[in-house]
């Protein structure tokens, strides 16, 4: 590579044109962190010649390093990519622009051609893109057309016109409920300085020749030339490896298209076909897992890549095993694999029920199984029927659900799903070898509860305490009410339980409206039963025996239901028959209807609809093989 100091003028002043490949990131300097410096740092060089000072140091705006383009043919002006550098270029590009404005309105005639040839390539008749080649500076992609009308604004009022939604009916650059066009936004920032710089001073062509000067002499580059044999990525990657505010997805990003170009392929054409829908909002949202906040784009990334590699991908190393995925592929085949899971994880997240793995995405959503996305994108990647698909995404909802439902441990599952992934990549990917690599895991830490395990845990556990957050519990019941409708019912989906509470039909509370052999139930024996200082054994009274038997069958499977909030709030610690009353009123679950001909509620029909509800539950979480 080849390194010089080079003053503004320098670098502009030539017939060439930087090029800021159009997916680096859009222009986002501003005016309190970029715009004020850069404007008093020129000031001061300014009014340092003014005062004729001998000698005026130079002040350096850092780095900026460029990639020589090949020329093809006669025509056309002398291109390079802007590698790094191109907020400073971009920023300066309208500084010169708004001095040329106010060159123009003050008639200072004698230094408008030095400050538009640094703005304005000439000869447009050799050009092979005379509208994109004219421009000394041409953005990335998203800021293109705004860059155009700005720099083609010869003045405040063409500017006006130009952008006629940032502004007032008076005139001025409205100040809420726009964003406004940072190009604009620049140049009006540095048109209006100048003007106030020069406001009641003397001899104004001096004042702007001094500050054209500052701005092209005593600004200064070191301006880096890669050469033929230097990777413009390597590079990148050094620039941008400390302190980084690039997220991994950028560096990928520009891995993608570096390689896009090396390969000779259309990169306009590859972004806007296959990788811009990335640029969606919907992958910018950050989602937490765990400690860590990351935007959606990196956790599909890794995901992705653990689908493809069949190995664990650290999140926070995700351009190394990006790397390692895309090296031997060409960048239209990346994003076409990028492209295709990308859609799948949309479908995964948003939990449709049009595919396969949108289903499987709202089944799982609640159960903190972040481990299992990698080999669901497999699944929903693969050439596997939808029906096929179904049946395996079934089987891993069963495997996640039962083992919370008996109380078995979910630390074990990035490991236990990452060699379930690998193990089926060793051959086709078929339903069988999922189920049965599913059914021979072992031990508390991977196996998957037989019916027996289940309906055990199912009968007599505190469902609500072990599975901790109530969106769990919510998502049984909605799987149990499904699970009860037949073919025949005008609804066969449950769409929003948004509305719904999980409801104890014996209160949390119950001592208050439920006696025990018609005697009250008082505070004071309910918080001895809670101190363990009775146990269900002979040594305790039949009474006390009937308490615990009450505590611990309150917060199994058979005393819950799902109640519109309103109603449950109203009524969750009254007497059976209210609440009886209520649900004939207003609830239309199958869960509730049993409950709205029962004639009282107690220990024996808890148990008894525990036991009819796991019939449902058998078949909604098929277990493993025998």
């Amino acid at each position: 590579m080849k390194s010089d100091t080079v003053t503004v003028q320098e670098v502009f002043q030539d017939r060439r044109q930087y090029r800021v490949p159009f997916y680096q990131r859009p222009y986002v300097w501003s005016e309190e962190e970029q715009w004020k410096p850069l404007w008093d740092d020129i000031v001061e060089k300014a009014e340092s010649r003014l005062e004729n000072a001998e000698t005026v140091a130079p002040h350096f705006l850092g780095a900026i390093v460029l990639e020589p383009q090949p020329r093809d043919g006669l025509r056309g002006v002398e291109s390079f990519h802007v590698i790094d550098g191109q907020q400073r270029l971009t920023t300066l590009q309208y500084f010169l622009a708004a001095l040329t404005i106010a060159v123009r309105d003050k008639k200072v005639d004698a230094i408008l051609p030095i400050l538009e040839g640094c703005i304005w390539n000439s000869n447009t008749d050799t050009m092979k893109q005379p509208e994109v080649e004219v421009f000394k500076l041409w953005p990335t992609f998203r800021d293109r057309a705004s860059f155009d009308a700005a720099l083609k604004s010869e003045s405040l009022e063409a500017l006006k016109a130009r952008f006629p939604a940032s502004f007032t009916q008076a005139g001025a650059l409205r100040k809420i409920g726009v964003d406004h066009p940072p190009s604009l936004e620049a140049i009006w920032y540095f048109r209006a300085e100048i003007e106030k710089w020069v406001a009641g001073r003397e001899d104004v062509l001096t004042l702007l020749e001094k500050l054209a000067e500052a701005a092209l002499q005593y600004l200064k580059f070191v301006s880096i030339v890669l050469e033929p044999q230097d990777d413009a990525q390597v590079i990148f990657e050094t620039l941008n490896g400390r302190g980084a505010e690039l997220h991994a997805t950028d560096l990928i990003r520009n891995f993608i298209f570096m390689r896009a170009d090396r390969d000779g392929a259309d990169a306009g054409l590859l972004y806007s076909s296959l990788w811009c829908q990335f640029e969606d909002p919907f992958w910018a949202q950050p989602q937490r897992r765990g400690r860590l906040k990351r935007p959606r784009l990196e956790w599909f990334m890794q995901s992705t890549l653990q689908a493809e590699l069949g190995e664990e991908t650290d999140v926070g190393r995700l351009y190394e095993g990006y790397k390692r995925f895309a090296q031997p592929t060409p960048a239209q085949r990346q994003l076409e694999k990028l492209s295709v899971y990308g859609e799948k994880y949309r479908q995964f997240i948003l939990g449709s029920d049009d595919h396969p793995v949108g289903k499987f995405g709202r089944q799982i959503a609640a159960w903190d199984a972040s481990p299992v996305h990698p080999l669901a994108l497999a699944v929903a990647c693969s050439n596997l029927p939808a029906d096929i698909q179904e049946k395996i995404f079934d089987d891993l909802v069963s495997y996640v659900v039962r083992r919370a439902i008996c109380g078995l441990s979910n630390k074990s599952y990035n490991k236990v799903f990452l060699q379930l992934l690998k193990r089926i990549r060793e051959g086709n990917l078929t339903r069988e070898r999922v189920h049965s690599a599913l059914s021979s895991l072992k031990g508390d830490t991977s196996r998957w509860p037989t019916d027996r395990e289940f309906m055990s845990a199912w009968l007599n556990e505190p469902i609500v305490g072990r599975l901790g957050e109530v969106a769990r519990v919510r998502s049984v019941l909605a799987t149990l009410e499904l699970g009860l409708r037949s073919s025949k019912s005008e609804e066969k989906t449950l769409s929003d339980m948004s509305d719904l509470d999980v409801d104890h039909i014996l209160p949390e509370r119950w001592f208050e409206h439920w006696p025990i052999d018609g005697v009250p139930v008082a505070k004071e024996e309910l918080d001895k039963a809670g101190l363990g200082l009775w146990s269900l054994d002979e040594e305790s009274s039949p009474r006390q025996q009937k308490i615990l038997r009450r505590q611990k069958l309150k917060h199994t499977i058979g005393n819950l239901t799902l109640l519109h909030y309103g109603v449950n709030r109203s009524l969750q610690h009254c007497a059976f028959d209210k609440k009886r009353d209520a649900l004939f009123k207003v609830s239309n679950l199958q869960l509730n209807r049993p409950l709205m001909i029962a004639a009282d509620w107690d220990e024996e029909a808890i148990e008894a609809r525990g036991r009819d509800l796991f019939e449902v539950a058998v078949k909604a979480w098929a277990g493993p093989a025998n």
